[in-house]
C-alpha cells in the first residue's frame, strides 16, 4: 500500500502575544501568587512557553474574597437578563480569538490543531451562547419560580480539555447568578488565563471569575475554603473521592466528573465503514486523553477479524507530530507522567498475555509520544481492560449475544459513557436501557451539545455538566433557600 506524503502546514504562533510569566487574575487584575512559581512547557518539545504564579492559602483566601464580595454586592443584584448579556459578549469574544485560542491550547495541551480549532473552541463559544440564552429564564430550569444561585463556586479542572472544561464551569455557574474560583491543570494554564483577558475585554465586574493556578495542593485549599458554597471538579477518580470526603457535611453542593473505561459495541450488522471512523474518533481523538473514550472495543466474534483488520489499515493512515501542524491526526501526550503511566499498563497488558500491536509511524525525538495501540486476545480480567490508561491504547474484546456484550460492558466500577453500533433501532434501544453508563451514543461517539446533559454513574462521579441538568447544579429552589435560612437564623 502506498501513501500519499504530506507537506508541512502548520500553524503559525506569530498570533499569540504571550507574556513570558503569568499571574492570578484575582478580582479583575492580574497579581502576583504567594506561592513557588513555575514553568508550563510544550509537550510536544519540552521548550517553556510561559512562568506561572502558584496561590498560597493566602492567595486562595483572597480569590474567594473577591468572588464573595461580587456576589454580595454586584452579581447577585443584576437581572439575568442582564447576566445574559456578559455571556453573550464571552462568546462573541471567544469566536473573534478563536485562532490565537486555539493555538494557544495546541501548544500547551499537545492536542492537534485541527482538533482545538475545529472541537474545543467552537464548544466553548457555543456553551457560553447556550447558557447565556438560560440566564433570564431560570423559572423553567425545574426548581420552581424564582430558584437562587447558590454563592461562591469553587470549580477545579483537568488538563485534557482546559478551555472546554473551564467552560463546562464556568457558563452554567454565572448564568445561575453565582461567582466563580476556578483552578486550571498546572500542566495546562495557558488558555485560562488567556480567557482572563477576554473577560477584561468583556468588561465582566471585578471578582466575579477568578482564575487561580497551581498545583493539587492549590485544589484542595479551594475546595476546603469555608466560605465556598459549590464544588465542581473533573478529574480522577482517586482525588474525586478525596474531595467528597472533604466536602461530606460541610453543606457545599458537589458535582463531579472522573473517570471512565467506556464500552464501543460493534454488533455483526453495523455499518463496518462508519463504525471504524467511530472507533478511531472514540479512542484517539485527543490521544485517547478522554474521560468518556471508548477504550474497550467490544466486538461481536464473526466480524472480529475484519474489524480489526480493517482498524489496523485505518491507523496505519493516522500522522503523529507537530500538534500544530494541520495534517496531524496524533499530537504529544500531555506530560512526563501521563505517558510513563501510559507505557506502565501497556506493559502489563504484554505480560498479561494480550497480543499487542502499535501503528507504524516514526516518534520525534523531543517530547512525549506514544504511537496508537490495540490489544487483541484481552480477557475482561486484564489490568488492560479494567483500569483506565487516559491515552491512545484500545482493548479489544468479543461476544456472541447481546446480553454477553451488556453484561462485559457493565463489568467495570466505572460508568460514564458508551457506544453502540447496529443496524437495528430497536437493537440499539434494548442494549442502551441496560447500559449502567451516563450517555451512550447510538452510531457515533464523542458527540457533544451544550443542550445535553453530560455525566457518569458508580466511580464515574455523580451530578451533570450541560443542559438544563448542568443548570439546575448551581442552582436551588427558593423553597429550600429560605429553609435554610430560617435554619441558620433558629441557630
Amino acid at each position: 500500500m502506498s501513501f500519499l506524503d504530506y507537506a508541512p502546514a502548520p500553524e503559525s504562533t506569530s498570533i499569540l502575544h504571550l507574556k513570558k510569566s503569568y499571574g492570578l487574575f484575582i478580582d479583575g487584575s492580574f497579581v502576583k501568587g504567594h506561592g513557588k512559581s513555575f514553568s508550563t512547557i510544550s509537550p510536544a518539545t519540552e521548550e517553556t512557553i510561559a512562568e506561572i504564579s502558584s496561590a498560597n492559602a493566602k492567595d486562595v483566601d483572597a480569590a474567594v474574597g473577591a468572588a464573595r464580595r461580587a456576589y454580595d454586592r454586584t452579581w447577585s443584584k443584576l437581572s439575568g437578563a442582564d447576566r445574559g448579556k456578559y455571556l453573550f459578549r464571552i462568546a462573541r469574544l471567544v469566536q473573534e480569538r478563536a485562532r490565537e485560542l486555539a493555538v494557544a491550547e495546541s501548544l500547551d495541551n499537545g492536542k492537534p490543531i485541527k482538533e482545538s480549532r475545529d472541537v474545543d473552541v467552537p464548544l466553548v463559544a457555543a456553551w457560553f451562547f447556550y447558557y447565556a440564552g438560560w440566564a433570564d429564564k431560570l423559572d423553567y430550569a425545574g426548581l420552581g419560580a424564582n430558584p437562587r444561585a447558590l454563592g461562591v463556586a469553587a470549580q477545579v479542572i483537568p488538563w485534557n480539555f482546559p478551555l472546554l472544561m473551564l467552560a463546562w464551569k464556568i457558563a452554567p455557574a454565572l448564568a445561575a447568578g453565582n461567582t466563580v474560583v476556578i483552578k486550571p491543570a498546572e500542566t495546562t494554564p495557558l488558555s485560562a488565563l488567556l480567557f482572563a483577558e477576554i473577560l477584561q475585554q468583556a468588561e465582566l465586574p471585578d471578582g466575579v471569575v477568578n482564575i487561580i493556578t497551581g498545583a493539587g495542593e492549590t485544589g484542595s485549599l479551594l475546595v476546603n475554603h469555608p466560605d465556598v458554597n459549590k464544588v465542581a471538579f473533573t478529574g480522577s477518580t482517586a482525588v474525586g473521592r478525596a474531595i467528597a470526603k472533604s466536602t461530606a457535611g460541610t453543606g457545599k453542593k458537589l458535582t463531579l466528573e472522573l473517570g471512565g473505561k467506556a464500552a464501543n459495541i460493534v454488533f455483526d450488522d453495523a455499518p463496518i465503514d462508519q463504525a471504524i471512523e467511530g472507533i478511531v474518533n472514540g479512542i484517539f481523538f485527543n490521544q485517547g486523553h478522554v474521560c468518556c473514550a471508548g477504550s474497550r472495543l467490544l466486538v461481536q466474534e464473526n466480524v472480529h477479524d475484519e474489524v480489526v483488520d480493517r482498524l489496523k489499515d485505518r491507523l496505519s493512515t493516522l500522522r503523529l507530530g507537530d500538534p500544530l501542524d494541520k495534517n496531524t491526526d496524533i499530537g504529544a501526550i500531555n506530560s512526563k507522567a501521563q505517558l510513563e503511566r501510559i507505557r506502565e499498563l501497556s506493559n502489563i497488558g504484554e505480560a498479561e498475555g494480550a497480543e499487542r500491536w502499535t501503528a507504524p509511524c516514526e516518534l520525534p525525538a523531543k517530547g512525549f509520544w506514544f504511537a496508537p495501540t490495540i490489544f487483541t486476545n484481552v480477557s475482561t480480567s486484564n489490568r488492560i481492560a479494567r483500569d483506565e490508561v487516559f491515552g491512545p491504547v484500545l482493548s479489544v474484546l468479543t461476544f456472541r449475544t447481546p446480553a454477553e456484550a451488556i453484561a462485559k460492558a457493565n463489568n467495570t466500577p466505572y460508568g460514564l459513557s458508551a457506544g453502540i453500533w447496529s443496524d437495528k433501532g430497536s437493537r440499539v434501544l434494548a442494549v442502551a436501557d441496560k447500559l449502567r453508563a451516563g450517555v451512550i451514543w447510538a452510531n457515533t461517539f464523542n458527540q457533544f451539545d451544550p443542550a445535553s446533559p453530560f455525566g457518569g454513574y458508580k466511580e464515574s462521579g455523580y451530578g451533570r455538566e450541560g443542559g438544563r441538568h448542568g443548570l439546575a447544579a448551581y442552582l436551588t429552589s427558593s423553597a429550600v433557600a429560605s429553609a435554610a435560612t430560617t435554619r441558620g437564623a433558629s441557630k
